[in-house]
């Protein structure tokens, strides 16, 4: 296919000890005598790397389109600021969003993390295509299993993405069949649309094993053969080890080694010199690749030297002494070492290290991380701290999010004496796992946050950390309403406090604030909210405004009707985001105008917002958009009547609605959502009221219903007595519209007089359809029904 002008992927496994890096290693000399242009990243078989470290190695291989130089970061393209740091604002922005923006559109530093990872992803393209222009291209990456997520990711943008590579593209990747991580599988997954090759390289033949055994040891007889190849399976590695062994101690030394790989390699080792075998010792702490100076520094010059040419002589190192010939053989040697004697070491390659390579944050993070002591855990914190913000700047939020937990860990194992330095990994750790999905870890880590700025009483600092980990938010349901509660005392104590020259934290904690009190029927949020889009203004800040007008449609619900204001909310977020680089500000706006066009009945323009936000979600890789989309979808089919394909689609969008991830969503609304369809389609309503305890927070509307379908009318009229009032918020027309149905019912003409006088400002909408996503039909029909009783 690649010859053919057309990317192709091929996935390679197999065993550990399988051939997979010689088998990469002879197709990338057999394409490049063809003339092919050859790049090999490996994954470092150790902690410590860089994030996405293979792609750094291939972009060195990869001439740009203008000049052959690889690039100043050691990647595709300059890194940039993402979010960050205590003071730094939630809700960054400032870069185009859009594909050929100027220079600044081939820059993936840009402060929106989404942003700035979809660029990275688009100039890794650009970077391959150019090179496919001149000729076709063979990319090789090497131990798929051992990858970080952002090296996964990064493969499978160039394949799935939404500007996947063209032109003459071969990538290969392998990895270890029986190491296949959570990571790695996600990503095979996410290629298997793509119908890659996949090759499994097994064992030897009997007579291939021949051939290898006569490589290494020269001739064998066919017994020696014969019992060499049972006792291997014909695992590559495995026979080499074994030949090694029968080549210098004879066939009788096969009887008498234990059956295992590692025994072997134990077995051969033991024939080196002890000044030989610590030498290697030393070097697996390393890692696979032997830093010389390091390693010198740590054990001498002229023992170093003399160790690597009797190990590379024995086949345990590359001809050139630079790695370890199989990541097996360093295994070995490190984890035979004792718990106590490996942190000790690890702590001397640190110090080591600090003199030498000072910038390599990464491996200091590592190597103090597994030293013992406090002091050693400071250090690690620091280094971490300093690598996971480096992991940031090159729009590297997996390995990020990994790097700050690793500092909060070491922060403890200190003794949790620096609590600001503790307090901006649990921020930043908290960052990068909501840019990366995992809300629900998030929404831990900020109650952790928050506990500890209620401690220090400091109002710029809590103004800070209460600010840092809020995104866009289109629901209108808080997920944790205790922590709600604490961050809106918080703040409140904050405010009170904080000094008038500063203005955009104040706005920031405003919009915190007003987010915090969603839904509430009161009118703090609201007034939050108009203070905060005032500051925004005044400031000329395009992010903080978009932060303030996010606040400003939380609280766009104190009376039912308002679907215009939200549209004009809506518009104005979308166009400001567009052209600010806000994304995910601009896929919010595209939601927020998506449910009130829906309220209005006006589908068109819906489906467009819909459309938009998908468009974007695909391009940024905005997975939770598809959610809300998903319940778009079931709605539309509730609006055209069609029930029974609409009950479908409602419960297969609520499997998408992860509970752990969006609770405040998730509680209740699939048992609500179909209750409403069949007050919408005029159905029965009996098979949705058979368990209304199901509905959570709308279960107060719900139970006068099912209590009247149980023939328990009394108790009905009870519940319909003892309404609270409906938060303010995206079903509050659908609930009042359930309400009026019991109410009906019962001739409950107060309730009655009530329901209508609340439901007339929105009689020309579909109620509950602001939502986005269900509908118990027009309020018109709803209210017709009540003036009809109370003539």
């Amino acid at each position: 296919m690649a010859r053919r002008g057309v990317p192709a992927l091929a996935l390679v496994s197999g065993d550990a000890g399988a051939g997979k890096t010689a088998f990469v290693e002879a197709l990338v000399d057999r394409l490049a005598a063809a003339g092919w242009t050859c790049a090999v990243g490996r994954v470092p078989e150790y902690e410590g790397a860089p994030a996405a470290w293979p792609w750094t190695q291939l972009a060195a291989d990869l001439p740009g389109p203008a000049e052959p130089a690889a690039p100043a970061t050691g990647e595709f393209a300059a890194g940039g600021s993402v979010a960050g740091g205590l003071s730094g604002a939630p809700v960054p922005g400032g870069v185009s969003a859009e594909p050929g923006g100027g220079a600044a559109a081939d820059a993936p530093g840009g402060d929106e993390p989404a942003v700035a990872r979809y660029r990275l992803h688009r100039i890794a393209g650009i970077r391959l295509g150019a090179a496919a222009r001149r000729g076709p291209v063979l990319v090789a990456l090497d131990d798929l299993h051992r990858a970080d997520e952002d090296t996964l990711d990064l493969l499978t943008a160039l394949f799935t993405g939404p500007e996947p590579v063209t032109g003459p593209v071969l990538a290969v990747g392998t990895y270890r069949a029986t190491g296949i991580t959570p990571a790695l599988t996600g990503a095979l997954a996410r290629l298997a649309r793509t119908e890659p090759v996949r090759v499994y390289l097994g064992g030897l033949a009997e007579a291939e094993t021949a051939e290898l055994v006569r490589t290494v040891a020269g001739p064998a007889d066919p017994d020696t053969v014969r019992a060499l190849h049972r006792r291997s399976g014909g695992n590559p590695f495995f026979v080499r080890e074994l030949a090694r062994l029968l080549a210098v101690e004879g066939a009788a030394a096969l009887d008498t080694v234990p059956a295992g790989v590692r025994d072997v390699i134990r077995h051969r080792l033991a024939q080196l010199p002890e000044s030989t075998r610590t030498v290697l010792r030393r070097a697996a702490v390393l890692g696979r690749d032997l830093d010389a100076d390091v390693l010198a520094a740590l054990v001498g010059e002229e023992a170093m030297l003399e160790a690597v040419d009797r190990a590379a002589q024995a086949g345990f190192l590359t001809a050139d002494g630079t790695r370890f010939g199989h990541i097996l053989v360093r295994d070995t040697l490190y984890t035979d070492l004792s718990a106590p004697r490996r942190a000790r070491w690890h702590a001397a390659v640190g110090a080591v290290l600090e003199r030498l390579r000072p910038d390599d944050v990464a491996a200091l993070a590592h190597h103090f991380g597994q030293a013992p002591g406090p002091d050693a855990a400071t250090r690690a914190a620091r280094y971490a701290t300093a690598a996971a913000e480096r992991a940031e700047l090159r729009c590297h939020p997996h390995e990020a999010a990994r790097l700050w937990q690793q500092a909060v860990a070491a922060h403890d194992r200190a003794g949790g004496h620096d609590v600001r330095g503790r307090l901006a990994a649990v921020i930043g750790w908290g960052r990068d796992l909501a840019v990366t999905g995992h809300l629900d870890r998030t929404r831990g880590l900020r109650a952790e946050a928050v506990a500890t700025v209620e401690r220090l009483a400091d109002p710029g600092l809590t103004a800070d950390v209460l600010a840092a980990f809020d995104v866009p938010a289109v629901w209108t349901s808080n997920d944790d309403e205790e922590l709600s509660r604490r961050i809106v005392a918080a703040a409140e104590a904050a405010l009170a406090v904080l000094p008038a020259d500063q203005a955009a934290r104040r706005g920031r904690l405003l919009c915190t604030l007003a987010l915090e009190l969603r839904g509430d029927t009161g009118d703090r949020g609201r007034r939050a909210a108009a203070e905060a889009e005032e500051i925004a203004r005044r400031l000329g800040d395009p992010a903080l405004l978009a932060f303030a007008l996010n606040a400003r449609f939380m609280h766009a619900f104190d009376r039912a009707g308002l679907a215009p204001e939200r549209a004009r909310i809506g518009a104005e977020l979308v166009d400001l985001a567009a052209r600010h680089g806000l994304v995910t500000f601009e896929v919010l706006g595209h939601l927020i105008a998506l449910q009130a066009h829906c309220a209005r009945a006006d589908l068109a323009a819906a489906d467009a917002h819909a459309a938009a936000a998908d468009r974007l979600a695909a391009r940024y890789e905005l997975p939770l958009v598809g959610v809300f989309t998903a319940w778009y979808a079931a709605l539309r089919l509730a609006i055209a009547g069609r029930r029974t394909e609409a009950e479908a689609a409602y419960r297969a969008a609520a499997v998408r609605l992860d509970a752990g991830q969006m609770p405040g969503m998730a509680a209740g609304l699939l048992p609500f959502a179909l209750l409403c369809l069949r007050l919408s389609t005029g159905d029965d309503l009996g098979p949705a009221l058979a368990d209304a305890t199901a509905a959570g927070p709308y279960a107060p509307w719900v139970r006068p219903l099912a209590l009247l379908a149980a023939g328990r009318r009394d108790e009905a009229a009870s519940a319909l007595r003892s309404l609270p009032e409906s938060p303010h918020d995206l079903l509050r027309e659908a609930r009042l519209c359930v309400a009026a149905r019991a109410a009906l019912a019962l001739d409950d003409r107060a309730t009655m007089a009530r329901l209508h006088a609340a439901l007339r400002p929105a009689a020309d909408e579909l109620a509950g359809a602001g939502s986005g996503v269900l509908t118990a039909g027009p309020v018109a029909r709803h209210l017709a029904d009540l003036a009809t009783a109370l003539a």
